[in-house]
């Protein structure tokens, strides 16, 4: 079900991925405009610092600012080149808005002569790009470095109203950690915080990427190694050196990019010595709306023109969803008099469900800082760490460290009411209303609903109909991790009103290891079975596929299968799976099944030995006790299938090989959105009756399937040896957010070509006039010898989650009295992304 799929890829991104920065507590926290107090109107580029530190910014474009610090001085100075100086008294500790009005001042001065010439802000970016490559950390042969990373999620916006409900009155004890965020000014409540410690190791050539986490700490979760695993830093990189910046899968153009002034306009507002060097502050903004671009300043240091500080903030009107705001701040430190490392790297994330208005609507602040010390760069990698089978290591004692420990790992100690806020967000875990919820939103993502040591489900099968059974009801579940965190057993049970036969499943998964994962598993079903289906397409059973038929539903078989696997992961990003799969494929009145002679075959039996080797490298992956989610990575996925057809075991009557390789990747394409494709290709080897060809992945719903022909029937096409590419690009708004109809919209262009071609050997082709094949084939399947080709045009980021393609059938379209398919149609898709 495509959008449980794409909810629980967004639910764990959203929850673990994308959090970011800071604490709350005891920081002092001021935030403000400043304006002219005789026109009134807001003043940029305004100096603002605490007395007597370093610490400081300016107000933006629009005469806004934000401070926030656990060193602050007394008081706050204000200046800004024509108006008096201003200082006032701050309270330590504490959030605080201070809007200013800074008074004119007036001087004479001598007549001064403008004269034409080139902004001095451009002069100093072309220095700042010339020198990009010697600054840039990713250039270093490879570095290593200790890391103190800290991710939180807060419930923001919260209304004294909200608190006086009556349903919050098992909660009230909660609101007594509440703050204010000082980027936004919305009020918010931590749910989830996340510490780790981790040494952290990098090589360029050949590429080695390790961290080994020393301490790792989890609100409301106890002991979950996979889960300290994710929350590393490996899976974040905001390298400002870079051209583009990737975030929530959109290229965000830097502000010290190559082409930075084709995007932004530049001022250059201020110098001064920092931490001992000069140094030359810059502003900028975006020349045009809805790019995918960035407001901000940074300060850069003379003669090396390393940038030392830059905070950018997203524009306000981007195309992006769910994210109403995100500020990145990225701090460097210098090493020696030529070299510059990251020092600290803060993401603030403010997530919206709607598009209302978001000071009363209530949302989620994601949070995570990035601290590093003690980086050495070009020092060779030890050889133990390089043979280390993971990219990422949990020590042993990791998820057990003392508070002593982590008051000497942090980078800064915690307040009183800070240390409290792990047994708070512990404790809701234990509110009866909050469990509900959890429950009705677990429910609906994963479609099992968890009670005790069972999970029932999935509901989108509880009902569905076809030709075959009428009316399906099915109940099935398997046992929660209550249960068990090292086996999970499954099943299920099916009853059709209109064959008035059960159906039933039943199986169960053995986790022998989690990190590299190795598991092994049984399966048995007898069941109705799609020949011809792609790996996305739905399921048996599933609600959606008798809701969006556009033919009849009646192509299927009736299915005995027996499963049973071992994976084993060697390291990461390489894994083997051995599968033994007997299977035992019935016909029907609508799929019957006859000998070249006509005369009818009972059954079709194989035993197959698959061994599928996947690889790629660095990969993003979510996990579960059992199940994971892949979010992909720089490197393509390869899957290479080697099966073995084994004659006479367990009444198997056919001998042959199969070889299927894929090769599948995203290249991300900015500014011109990101292209995916999926190449693959097969050979069998031997003569087979044709439920064993590879019966080409149709689509007989109007619901778009991404890995299937969807302008294609069910039993269309079959081929013993075949090629195809799948080729799809997303242009993230390129194009609509230039029409000022659409910008508003906020929809998205997508286009997408697919592409086949196969062949059948005489032995297996059963249309031929007297064909030698163990079967005729059923009217309207042959072979695909001359390709066949289909194209789409479709709008995305519908209402946020609704994609709809035109598609359009461009080969194989002569009448064919036994397949009822469409040159041109619709198709729709539920999908949720950023």
């Amino acid at each position: 079900m495509q959008i449980l799929k794409k909810g629980f890829f967004f639910l764990s991104v959203l929850t673990f991925t994308l959090l970011s920065l800071k604490t709350l507590g005891q920081s002092t926290k001021v935030r403000g405009k400043v304006v002219d107090s005789k026109t009134k109107q807001a003043l940029p580029f305004v100096n603002i610092a605490y007395k007597g530190t370093t610490i400081g910014t300016t107000t933006d474009f629009d005469g806004n600012y934000f401070l926030e610090t656990r060193t602050p001085g007394d008081s706050i100075y204000i200046s800004f080149v024509g108006y008096k100086e201003r200082t006032f008294i701050v309270q330590k500790g504490k959030f605080q808005t201070l809007n200013v009005e800074l008074e004119p001042e007036t001087f004479d001065l001598q007549e001064v002569v403008v004269v034409p010439g080139e902004n001095p802000a451009h002069v100093l970016l072309r220095k700042i790009i010339k020198n990009k490559k010697k600054n840039n950390p990713s250039r270093f042969k490879s570095f290593q470095a200790e890391t103190y990373t800290k991710m939180e999620m807060d419930l923001n916006n919260i209304k004294d109203d909200f608190k006086d409900k009556k349903i919050m009155r098992q909660f009230q004890f909660v609101f007594d950690y509440m703050d204010t965020s000082v980027i936004t000014g919305k009020p918010y409540l931590p749910i989830f915080i996340t510490e780790s410690l981790s040494d952290y190791y990098y090589q360029d050539k050949p590429r080695v990427e390790r961290e080994i986490i020393k301490a790792s700490q989890m609100s409301g979760i106890q002991d979950n190694a996979s889960l300290a695993q994710f929350t590393g830093q490996l899976h974040q990189n905001v390298n400002v050196y870079e051209n583009f910046i990737d975030l929530f899968d959109m290229g965000f153009v830097s502000p010290i990019a190559d082409g930075g002034l084709r995007y932004y306009k530049y001022y250059l507002t201020d110098s001064a010595y920092r931490d001992g060097n000069w140094c030359y502050h810059m502003s900028f903004k975006p020349k045009r709306k809805q790019e995918p671009t960035f407001v901000g300043d940074f300060w850069v240091a003379d003669t090396t023109f390393a940038i030392q500080n830059m905070q950018m903030r997203i524009a306000k009107d981007v195309n992006l969803n769910w994210v109403k705001d995100l500020v990145s701040n990225n701090e460097f430190q210098k090493l020696n008099d030529s070299t510059w490392f990251l020092k600290k790297q803060n993401l603030f994330v403010d997530f919206m469900l709607t598009e209302r208005d978001s000071t009363k609507q209530m949302g989620f602040f994601g949070r995570k800082t990035v601290s590093y010390k003690n980086v050495e760069v070009n020092v060779p990698l030890r050889e133990e760490i390089i043979k280390l089978d993971n990219n990422v290591i949990v020590n042993e004692d990791a998820l057990s460290q003392p508070r002593e420990y982590w008051d000497d790992a942090r980078p800064y100690k915690l307040s009183e009411r800070e240390s409290g806020i792990y047994a708070m967000v512990d404790s809701i875990q234990n509110v009866p209303l909050y469990k509900n919820i959890v429950d009705v939103v677990t429910t609906f993502i994963t479609g099992y609903y968890i009670h005790g040591k069972f999970e029932y489900g999935p509901y989108y099968k509880l009902y569905s109909f076809n030709e075959i059974e009428g009316n399906r009801f099915m109940f099935g579940g398997r046992t929660s991790n209550d249960f068990s965190t090292k086996i999970m057993l499954n099943g299920h049970v099916a009853y059709g009103t209109k064959d008035e036969k059960f159906k039933y499943g039943l199986g169960f998964l053995y986790m022998i290891n989690k990190l590299p994962r190795e598991t092994f598993g049984m399966q048995y079903k007898h069941d109705i079975h799609q020949l011809g289906k792609s790996p996305n397409a739905f399921t048996e059973g599933n609600i959606l596929a008798s809701l969006l038929k556009r033919n009849p539903n009646n192509k299927l078989t009736m299915l005995n299968q027996f499963e049973t696997h071992y994976e084993k992961e060697w390291f990461q990003g390489f894994s083997n799976t051995l599968k033994f799969r007997y299977r035992d494929i019935k016909p029907t009145e609508f799929v019957p099944f006859e000998d070249r002679f006509g005369n009818p075959i009972s059954r079709i039996t194989a035993s197959e030995l698959e061994l599928r080797i996947r690889w790629t490298k660095n990969e993003k992956v979510v996990m579960g006790e059992f199940e994971r989610v892949h979010l992909g990575g720089p490197v393509p996925i390869v899957n290479l299938y080697l099966t073995m057809g084994m004659k006479n075991v367990l009444g198997s009557n056919y001998d042959y090989q199969k070889i299927d390789l894929s090769v599948e990747h995203t290249f991300e394409l900015p500014p011109l959105g990101n292209l995916y494709f999926l190449a693959s290709g097969g050979k069998l080897f031997g003569k087979v009756p044709y439920p064993l060809l590879h019966l080409h992945e149709g689509n007989e719903t109007y619901a778009f399937d991404p890995y299937a022909f969807n302008m294609m029937n069910y039993y269309e096409f079959a081929s013993d040896q075949y090629a195809s590419l799948f080729v799809e690009h997303h242009f993230n708004g390129l194009i609509l957010n230039r029409i000022p109809l659409f910008r508003k919209l906020k929809w998205r262009t997508v286009v997408s070509g697919k592409g086949l071609i196969g062949k059948l050997s005489d032995k297996n082709n059963g249309s031929l006039t007297n064909t030698e094949a163990y079967m005729q084939f059923p009217q309207g399947l042959s072979d695909v010898s001359k390709p066949y080709f289909e194209a789409s045009v479709g709008i995305e980021n519908i209402f946020k989650f609704i994609r709809i393609d035109a598609m359009w059938r461009l080969t194989h379209l002569d009448d064919n009295p036994y397949q009822d398919f469409e040159d041109f149609g619709i198709r729709a898709m539920l999908q949720i992304t950023f």
